[in-house]
Formats: C-alpha cells, structure tokens, sequence
C-alpha cells in the first residue's frame, strides 16, 4: 500500500509506495469514458490499498458502474486506512480531466501566481560560503553569459542555525550584499527552517516559549527534538497566534538585513526531529486546543508556508505577490507557493523519475514543482549535469541544487562545451518565460494543471496512459528530454488523429498520431508545438527576467490542418496582486485564420500599459511567404502595446529552410 505520512526520508528509494515528504490525499481514476477523483481528507497517517479484482466488486465498485453507465467492467479496488479523524470524503464526478480539476481545486484552490521571477532559473547549494562567495557567483554568471534570477543560500548563512539571523563573519553585511543584486535586478532566497534552536540568548525562541506557542509533551512541557541547531523547540503552527506571530517576523524590522528582494525557503518541516520515530514528532505531541499531533501530522508543513508566505505578503503592505518554496505539502499547498522533489541523487534514474513525480504534483493541483537540477547527492558526471539542465529547462520549478560534500557545479566549470550546452538550456527557458507565466494565470484562474500527461489533452486515447516520459506545456508544447545516458535517439509519440506538430528548433512539420525514432546529440531538447496554437516568446534574452520586462515579443503561429491558430497571453507587471485588486493586466486573445492575425481582449476587466511589442511573428506551416493581414480589436479596453500593429515584422518560415520574409499590412 501507499502510505501518506510526510517524512524527513534520507536518500529516498524509487519505485516504492514508501511515505516521502509530502502527501495529497487524492485518486484519480481514468477511462476512455469518464474520469473519476476522490479527495481523503485526512491529515493523519494513511494508507492506501490499490488492489485489482475482476470477480466480486464492493459498493463502491458497483456506484462507479453505475455512474459510467451500467455495465460489468474489471475493477481496481482501492482501500483508505487512516489511523485517527473522520471520514470526510468528496467524490469527483467529472467526466472530463478538466472538470476534475475545476472540482479538486473549487475545494482545495488554485496554484498561486508566482512572481515573474520565481519561473526563471534558480542558484542553489548547501552552501554559499560568505559574502564573496554569493559575489563571485553573481559575477561568473555575467561573465559567462547565463541568466538566472535567484541566488539561494542554506543553513550554514545563519548565526548558530538560528533562523532569522546571520552569521556576522560570513555574512556581516546583508543588506549591502542583497542591494548588489537587486542593482542587476535579481533576488536572494534564505532558509527558514521551524525548528528553533533552545538558548536563552536567542530573540526568536524567548518570544515563542514566552507565548506558550511551542508544541507540547504529553505531560504538558515544550516539546523538544534534535535537529540542525542541536536541541530545537517546534512551533505550533496549527495555532492561528503562532502563524500570525511567525509572519510578523519577516517585516523589515524584525528579520534584519532582509529587503524586498529576500525570498524564503522552508525546509524540514514534515517535521523533521532527528532523535524522534522514523526521523518525526511523536504521535502524541500536544497542539492548540489539545489535539495530538497524529491528528494532524501531513498537515505542519503546509501551515508552515502558509504562515511564511502571509508574512512576505505583510511586510509589502499587501501589496507584493510572495515566493516560498516548502519541502512538506498537503492538498491546498499550492494556494502558498512552490514545492520541490527533495533529496534526490545525481543518478540517472533520479533524473527520469522527475517526469512523472512533477506530473503526478500537477494532477492534484500543485502545479509549481520541481527537482534539483543535477541531484542533491553525489556528483554528476558532466553528460549528466547536461541532460538535467535541458529537461529543468521545460518543468515548472527551475532550480540546480547540491549537497554540502559535493564538489562545485557551477554551470561553467566542466568545460566550455558543456557551459555551452547548459547556456543555451537556461537561454531557452527565459525566451519562454511569456508562455511560461501566460500558463501559471491560466492555472491560477481554472486549476488547470501547467505540466501535465498526455492523457489529460487526449483522454479517449488509451496508448497515451502509460507514458510518462514525455508531457505537455499546456496544450500548447510537447516535451520529451532526454533521461538515457548515452543516448543516440529517443522514441516520440505525437498524438491526435488528424493533428501536426512543429520541431521547435527546426520547424520540421509532423502529422500524427505517429511513433519515431528521433535522433539526438547532446545539444537536443525534444520539443513540439501543436498545430493550431500560438506561443509567445521574449528571444533578447538578458542577465534576469527582470531586465526583460519591456523587451518585445515574437509569436510562433503553428498553422493547424485548416491553417488556424490560436494562443493567449498574459501581462502584468510581474510581481505585485495590482492584477486582481486594480485590473492591471492585459489578456490577449490572438487568432489566426485566413490569413488574418487578430489580436482581441480574452478578458475585457483588464487593461495595462507596457512598452513591450510585438516585433515578428513566426508562421509555421504557411507555405510559401505570403500577404498576412493583422487586426488589433477591442481598442476601448486598452491597446496592446504603445506600438502599432503595422511595427511587426512578419516572418513565414517553411520547415528545414532559412527564414525569408514575407508580406505585411495593417488590417
């Protein structure tokens, strides 16, 4: 059986029903017919019993028939075991993917919208050293010509393991070192951890001893654990006083040498207690209102982001959109921020398994998932290191991570050919980011998941089910990375009966459904766009995702079989809630059809002025080159940009030729 019980679990195996960091208590069930969910809402250990059987079926199994419509179908039994709480149990009826997740996420929420940069490419290792160490970093980047946004740094900047602090001889001017990155406009991540070390010399932990506000024994003393810090209290993060008090410490003034542009971590919080069972709290911990912690267990981590990202949200005045990252999750995860995979290993099956364990994130709602670029264990061999970047490059959540032991890996130090390579990964991941974030409002509006299976855009297809080394961006990209060391070719499937699609990199056109051999050398990244669909891109690609914000568009117009095209795009300013409580936004609608491009309002609410514009459209598909016509309507909710439409520069590419212009005219 699967068990759901969030642990702190070092070097985690693969392939094994085993509990993990994480857990969201939900089942999907799909056929060609209907697809079914069932939301276990339980935060207490459970464990989950998916046996087949064809002869007699339960209740359950007959009410499924039914609703299918009648009928004898082979049954999959599934049995919900958990050890304390009620039954509460909200059954999905569907019938499509999409109607699944509109229901899971009407009950549980959305996928927050991250700020611009969160999508961009992320710097992590346990750890930067000091000061100098963050500088060199920062500058090898710009020397080197890679972008990225966010540096991060672990444990070891704090005074002792005392969070909210800093080690004064690594680390003694923070607030000068996060000024330094915000003048090339990007951010820092601290850690955060919720155990808090025992010393009566510490702020932090006075004030939550003082207000009662720690976990209790069972006999009604604090209760105590070893982690990082040596003897650590835990907060109660079930108590709504704890929750609020742990926000107000990410004001500016109370959490010294942060500034706007220092972003949080939370790590460890399954809880992880050292000396305690299977690495964890005992079960009979006391919280607020005297509920023993097996109570309550899946849920800490997911109060320990909600309180952090309601602190960052605070401390601008409610004005700033906030990025967390948290290792433990429960269902509603999403509504705080982004959760990533955990310990994994500089291993080739680890890189694989990141498909499907991000994929399996986004069915239940947590669509910003990722995994440590190159493994948090052991050390990559260069080929490896690649392939990662190349597959991190396409999934929600971009960040390299590693393990304090293992040697440096910064992206130029394995050879120019290599950094090369991993340049033009990371390059591609920030001339998408329009799509990128255009996905991300789309999830935050229908929880639509942004990674998802085939299944979910095919779901009559049934050879689609069981891949899961290739996905969707959206409806819009395919990917399939390449997980396989040494590999000379991958096998593609392309589905939809009638459909094409569009190497990315070559324009080559494809008509499926089909299977093919595509060979590969270490510069591929497999990608295709759909017929019919229309992607943006920003290809001047610069230091940060910030400093891009007013460069111009270029849209990838995939003509489908009947020479029709369409595709959305959201603006904002990127990183404050303006979006929502003020209508600051554009969301266009483009249209292709005829050889008419029309630009209309998808949502007329919004209205938002940019600089940005579109400089070229890319038709594939086309033929030869040709008159396209271009229409902006819905001139009364805001134009799209300062720029006129008679500004683009219209190129009509034909598959493996160079690109040749062709005609254009104001409409």
């Amino acid at each position: 059986p699967y068990r759901l019980y969030n642990l702190d679990v070092f070097q985690y195996e693969l392939y094994n029903p085993m509990a993990l960091y994480g857990s969201v208590p939900v089942l999907l069930a799909h056929s060609a017919q209907r697809t079914l969910g069932l939301f276990w809402l339980n935060a207490a250990e459970t464990w989950v019993d998916i046996t087949s059987n064809r002869a007699g079926k339960t209740m359950f199994g007959k009410m499924l028939d039914y609703i299918q419509g009648g009928g004898e179908t082979p049954q999959t039994d599934v049995r919900w075991m958990s050890e304390s709480g009620i039954i509460d149990v909200f059954l999905l009826l569907g019938p499509s993917p999409a109607d699944i997740f509109k229901q899971y996420a009407s009950l549980t929420g959305t996928q927050a919208l991250p700020p611009l940069f969160a999508l961009s490419y992320h710097q992590s290792r346990w750890n930067y050293n000091d000061e100098e160490d963050v500088t060199a970093v920062d500058n090898g980047f710009d020397e080197h010509d890679i972008p990225y946004d966010v540096i991060w740094l672990d444990i070891e900047h704090t005074d002792g393991k005392r969070y909210f602090t800093w080690d004064a001889n690594k680390f003694p001017h923070p607030q000068e070192m996060l000024q330094r990155l915000a003048a090339k406009r990007r951010k820092m991540v601290s850690i955060v951890d919720p155990h808090i070390k025992v010393d009566t010399g510490y702020r932090i932990h006075n004030d939550i001893r003082s207000r009662g506000l720690y976990i209790k024994t069972k006999d009604g003393n604090d209760y105590e654990g070893w982690c990082w810090p040596g003897s650590a209290g835990y907060p109660d993060f079930t108590n709504p006083q704890m929750r609020s008090w742990w926000s107000s410490m990410f004001a500016y003034d109370q959490y010294e040498g942060s500034t706007e542009n220092l972003y949080t971590w939370n790590d460890m919080n399954e809880p992880s207690v050292f000396n305690g069972p299977e690495v964890t709290m005992h079960k009979d911990a006391i919280h607020q209102g005297g509920w023993e912690h097996r109570d309550v267990h899946n849920l800490y981590g997911f109060y320990v982001q909600m309180a952090t990202a309601e602190g960052q949200v605070q401390r601008s005045g409610g004005l700033e959109r906030p990025f967390v990252l948290t290792r433990s999750f429960f269902a509603g995860s999403q509504r705080y921020g982004a959760v990533w995979t955990g310990d994994n290993a500089a291993e080739w099956d680890h890189l694989k398994i990141s498909i499907p364990m991000c994929l399996s994130l986004g069915l239940v709602g947590i669509s910003f998932c990722g995994a440590d670029v190159g493994g948090f264990f052991k050390n990559p061999e260069p080929e490896l290191l690649v392939r990662w970047y190349q597959a991190g490059a396409y999934q929600p959540f971009f960040r390299a991570h590693a393990h304090v032991d293992t040697t440096r890996r910064e992206p130029w130090l394995f050879g120019d050919e290599n950094k090369a390579l991993i340049r033009e990964a990371v390059r591609e991941r920030y001339a998408l980011l329009p799509f990128w974030y255009t996905l991300f409002y789309q999830s935050y509006r229908t929880g639509q998941p942004v990674m998802r299976p085939l299944w979910v855009e095919y779901p009559q297809d049934p050879t689609l089910y069981p891949i899961d080394d290739e996905y969707l961006l959206g409806d819009a990209l395919l990917v399939h990375p390449v997980t396989a060391q040494g590999a000379r070719g991958v096998q593609v499937y392309l589905p939809g009966k009638g459909e094409v699609w569009y190497d990315v990199h070559t324009h080559q056109k494809l008509h499926a459904p089909q299977t093919f051999y595509l060979p590969v050398t270490m510069s591929s990244i497999p990608v295709y766009q759909r017929g019919g669909s229309i992607v943006a891109r920003k290809e001047r690609v610069r230091r940060s995702s910030d400093c891009m914000q007013d460069d111009p568009y270029t849209l990838y117009v995939a003509l489908g079989p009947q020479g029709t095209a369409q595709g959305e795009l959201f603006i904002d300013d990127g990183h404050t809630y303006n979006f929502e409580t003020k209508g600051e936004y554009l969301h266009r609608l483009f249209r292709f059809s005829g050889n008419v491009l029309t630009a209309s309002s998808a949502d007329p609410k919004g209205s938002f002025e940019t600089p940005a514009w579109i400089e070229r459209v890319v038709i594939l598909g086309a033929g030869k080159p040709g008159a396209v016509f271009l229409k902006q309507q819905g001139e009364s909710v805001g134009r799209f940009s300062r720029r006129d439409w008679t500004t683009i520069y219209l190129e009509c590419r034909r598959p493996g030729s160079p690109a040749s212009a062709g005609g254009g005219g104001g409409g």
